[in-house]
């Protein structure tokens, strides 16, 4: 299994921390963004957005964070991280899709624009997104140690990467300290690595 990946990106980061969790082998292909080295031809054919994370093995590539997470969460994780079951299925992909929504357009965007990676749209937008988002988790956390299944799942790899990031989007956690809580048990996890 191979993984192709930046040291920087925290959707590829989400894909790691389950591999890890779930002790995979799986070889690290490093690009680099500078380069361009996701928009060049042989990678393309793999993903035809030209984004990392993919992962490829037997022959065939995945594309997209969540579309990574289920297939190793599915192929190596049980039920532990991906419920079978409707009820539980959907409790999950419901966080799956604040990750690719408010986390994805507000923390990550804010984050990219603080840093100098996203050189277009509106700062305080994208902040708003990301306060959206953080509320909506902050909630959830209130009364729950994990987003979903009273348990660690996918849902929790899929929001970690930017929520854990967010001050650096200009979106500090003081206001959030359940999160802050949720982010140090999720760290506290057997198999944890930092994303760098």
């Amino acid at each position: 299994m191979k993984l192709y990946m930046s040291q920087t990106s925290g959707n590829a980061y989400k894909v790691r921390l389950l591999l890890e969790f779930l002790k995979v082998p799986y070889e690290k292909v490093n690009l680099e963004f500078k380069n361009k080295d996701h928009k060049q031809p042989a990678f393309l054919e793999l993903n035809p957005r030209g984004q990392v994370p993919v992962l490829e093995e037997d022959g065939r590539a995945f594309w997209d964070s969540t579309a990574c997470l289920v297939y190793v969460a599915r192929k190596h994780g049980g039920e532990q991280w991906l419920p079978t079951d409707p009820a539980g299925m959907a409790e999950v992909t419901q966080w799956l899709a604040l990750s690719n929504n408010e986390i994805h357009y507000g923390l990550q965007w804010a984050r990219g624009v603080k840093t100098g990676i996203r050189n277009i749209g509106s700062l305080e937008e994208y902040q708003g997104y990301g306060r959206n988002g953080l509320q909506v988790l902050e909630g959830r956390l209130k009364d729950n140690q994990w987003l979903a299944m009273g348990r660690p799942t996918i849902a929790d790899l899929a929001c970690y990467p930017y929520v854990s990031v967010s001050h650096e989007g200009g979106l500090p956690l003081d206001s959030y300290p359940n999160v802050a809580a949720w982010i140090k048990r999720i760290e506290a996890l057997p198999g944890w690595v930092k994303r760098i």
